[in-house]
């Protein structure tokens, strides 16, 4: 039986799974743009993203605001 939760049946767990793929997806990006350090970063966030639930998504604003500021 499935119960519906106060955040629209979005669980935590599945914001979480799209935060790493998106982070794998701006992995892929970096990579393709030639930033192969931003890659692995972001690779790295993606899979401590497991563990601790934003690493991911933080590290991918960091990068993109480091990169405009550049």
């Amino acid at each position: 039986m499935s119960t519906n939760t106060s955040n629209g049946g979005f669980s935590g767990s599945s914001a979480n799974k799209l935060s790493i793929v998106s982070t794998v997806i701006d992995a892929g990006l970096a990579f393709a743009r030639g930033r192969p350090k931003s890659a692995l970063l972001l690779l790295a966030a993606a899979a401590l993203s497991t563990r601790i639930p934003g690493i991911g998504t933080a590290t991918s604003i960091l990068l993109r605001v480091i990169h405009r500021l550049r």
